[in-house]
């Protein structure tokens, strides 16, 4: 694997951190104020002013749709070379969307643009496209296990000339943002389908259609997470035209593993930017704190959680920029092994160096002064989000095992 950047990327790595050092990161207190002032203001889930300023900037330096591989509409980078970009966003979540690179509006543009009619990217991918509106990916339920997307139980019913839907969704991310317009929905248009990864659609919903319903906002590890939110959505009855459809039915399970692929190494590499902030808070703390007439600093104990995070991060760093390689080179499907770990291996490594930092911090650790929380939380949930850690395991087992079972399946023929 070779990481040599080319200049012009090099330039654009330095330009994504410049913006990030000058504009970004030194304006996390305004922020808290500005989302303060919009609860206390009845509209916890508005935009908030310095967000929009900083979208107009970004844009206006051209560091915009960075993320989009292969497209007129974004900068063109591979894998590999996003991967730096998304791990400096990774360092205060909500900057992703400054370059209107945020989850899950991403994963939702890649799917209009690979998938999508023509009608339906001049509806809903132009204008997010240019940052307009948001979106929401509707697809886990409460009453299923949707570790296995099989278990889905929205329905999805053609009826003339429309489809009609019912279902309950939550952890919906996005949703309860006032500019979220559109969601991706999967659901099943075929539940009796012998083949079970036939059984599943995707449909287009637009947030205002009659019978869409935000039931609550739901809390992730205690933070409702506003102005996104990841709130319950309840679907009674709901009709879209048959022209909403994404691909035809039946190509749910298909669309929701090209979407998942660069969704996972997204993740991964924004967590590794949460565990390198969280490695840096954790050095300024232990060499600001005496305890017991010593420094933190000088204590066996702190050395090494210190040293076992910094390889840590760099073992899971290397490990995403493998998978990003390989995603370049033979494709997400192929790649799908190694996807699989980093899914299991960045959220677990990331949370241990958080969990530490946040130890260093003694009772501040826990509180609203640092962003030791907010990164724990997002770690902690990824071992769920976009599959959890047990099917992952399963899966790259499964593929580390198939040689020797087709070996042993051979032999038994003889």
């Amino acid at each position: 694997m070779n990481q040599a950047y080319s200049p012009k990327v090099t330039q654009l790595h330095q330009r994504v951190r410049n913006f990030l050092d000058d504009h970004v990161y030194p304006q996390y207190q305004r922020r808290e104020e500005e989302l303060a002032e919009n609860a206390k203001n009845g509209k916890p889930y508005a935009a908030f002013p310095l967000l929009e300023e900083l979208k107009e900037k970004a844009r206006a330096e051209g560091l915009w749709n960075l993320f989009l591989p292969e497209s007129e509409h974004g900068a063109g980078l591979t894998n590999v070379e996003y991967a730096p970009i998304a791990e400096m966003m990774g360092k205060q979540y909500w900057a992703s969307e400054v370059f209107n690179c945020a989850a899950p509006d991403t994963g939702n543009m890649e799917v209009l643009e690979r998938f999508g009619t023509e009608e339906q990217k001049h509806q809903w991918l132009a204008p997010l496209l240019e940052g307009k509106i948001r979106s929401a990916f509707a697809m886990t339920e409460p009453a299923v296990a949707s570790s296995d997307a099989t278990n889905i139980e929205c329905s999805i019913v053609r009826d003339g000339d429309e489809y009609m839907i019912n279902g309950r969704k939550w952890y919906i991310t996005g949703a309860a943002n006032e500019r979220c317009k559109v969601f991706i929905l999967m659901g099943k248009t075929d539940p009796d389908n012998p083949n079970r990864h036939r059984q599943q659609s995707m449909i287009l919903v637009p947030k205002d259609t009659p019978g869409v319903t935000i039931v609550r906002d739901m809390a992730l590890y205690g933070f409702m997470d506003p102005p996104a939110g990841h709130p319950e959505v309840l679907f009674e009855n709901v009709r879209v035209p048959v022209s909403n459809i994404l691909l035809g039915e039946g190509r749910g399970f298909e669309i929701a593993q090209a979407r998942l692929g660069p969704g996972r190494i997204h993740h991964c590499m924004r967590v590794v930017g949460m565990a390198e902030a969280a490695l840096e808070l954790m050095c300024k703390r232990v060499v600001s704190r005496v305890a017991f007439h010593k420094q933190l600093s000088d204590q066996g104990v702190w050395r090494e959680r210190i040293a076992k995070s910094r390889m840590l991060i760099d073992q899971t760093r290397l490990l995403v920029l493998n998978a990003a390689h390989k995603m370049d080179t033979v494709g997400n499907k192929v790649a799908a092994k190694e996807i699989a770990m980093i899914k299991v291996v960045a959220p677990n490594n990331c949370c241990k160096v958080i969990d530490w930092a946040i130890q260093a911090h003694g009772a501040g650790g826990f509180s609203q002064d640092f962003l030791l929380t907010s990164y724990y939380a997002y770690a902690r949930h990824l071992r769920t989000a976009d599959g959890p850690d047990e099917v992952h395991s399963n899966a790259i087992a499964k593929l580390e095992l198939a040689p020797y079972l087709a070996e042993q399946k051979k032999m038994a023929a003889l």
